[in-house]
């Protein structure tokens, strides 16, 4: 690995675990995993197919996952058509509501179309695209009550939203429970070296460490990536909020939501959503924002 690549990974990263910065150990350094590999790493991204648009901040992790492609390594992509239908209880304080499979099939056709301009599909062996449903619609019983031993209800319970809802008295039902599993099985599926994920999916991803550890694989990365705030500047993007910019939106609809954007996070989004050198930004944020692209 180049010292340039380094840099380049780490731009817009908010963690990285497990990290010890001077270890030469590859399981215990990402850098160092980088530098010692003679093959291309394995980057996974999961997705769910909730909705029908991909915004702005569903593009960070994305962004990533093509600087590892753009380094020599191969992206694998997996959408959770089968996890779709549970739904992330995470950051939810009530149960989502289950989608049903042709719901789930319209949502995925639409997010390759908004996905593509952002990843490399065309060069041999950068992209992997999966479905999880390849092998959790393949789970039998006796394999799901294994999967149900690698973890203790007081651990799901420390999940943040899991813990909230507890607290509140609101309803947690168990198939809930399995969504963390399920998602951090994908990992050992794909034999994952490292996961991205925004910083809201750092559990869930350390059960993917634990899961591959279980069944014999070396535990993967996490890559943590910010939450991109909304076009407000205050909560999070989210298109409930409507505070977005859709992926899928004409330019003009996006240009006239950017210029909107509060000139104290205009660093962040040319910092997440740009491949602009920082150090060249000036340092008034309302003049950096006349550098949109």
């Amino acid at each position: 690995m180049t010292q340039v690549m380094w840099p380049v990974l780490q731009r817009g990263v908010s963690d990285i675990f497990p990290h010890l910065p001077h270890s030469s150990d590859p399981t215990e350094n990402l850098a160092e995993k980088l530098s010692q590999s003679d093959k291309p790493l394995r980057i996974k991204f999961g997705i769910d197919p909730t909705g029908s648009d991909i915004h702005l901040g569903h593009s960070i992790p994305i962004r990533k996952l093509r600087s590892f492609q753009d380094l020599g390594h191969t992206a694998v992509l997996i959408f959770g058509d089968f996890t779709a239908r549970i739904g992330d209880p995470t950051g939810k304080s009530e149960v989502r509501r289950q989608l049903d499979e042709a719901e789930v099939a319209a949502n995925v056709n639409t997010y390759i179309e908004q996905i593509r301009p952002i990843l490399d599909f065309e060069t041999p062996g950068r992209l992997e695209i999966r479905y999880n449903s390849e092998w959790l619609a393949q789970l039998d019983l006796p394999q799901t009550l294994q999967l149900l031993t690698t973890m203790t209800v007081g651990q799901m319970l420390a999940k943040e939203g899991f813990a909230e809802r507890y607290d509140k008295g609101n309803p947690i039902y168990i198939h809930e429970f399995l969504y963390p599993l399920l998602q951090g099985y994908d990992s050992v599926a794909v034999r994952a070296d490292v996961e991205i994920g925004g910083t809201d999916q750092k559990f869930n991803i350390a059960v993917g460490r634990d899961l591959q550890r279980f069944f014999g694989q070396t535990p993967q990365f996490g890559l943590l990536v910010p939450i991109l705030l909304g076009t407000d500047g205050i909560q999070k993007m989210s298109k409930s909020l409507n505070n977005y910019v859709g992926l899928a939106e004409d330019s003009v609809s996006m240009y006239s939501k950017l210029e909107k954007v509060p000139d104290a996070v205009i660093n962040q989004y040319f910092e997440l959503l740009t491949n602009l050198p920082l150090d060249n930004l000036p340092e008034n944020p309302a003049i950096a924002k006349s550098c949109w692209p």
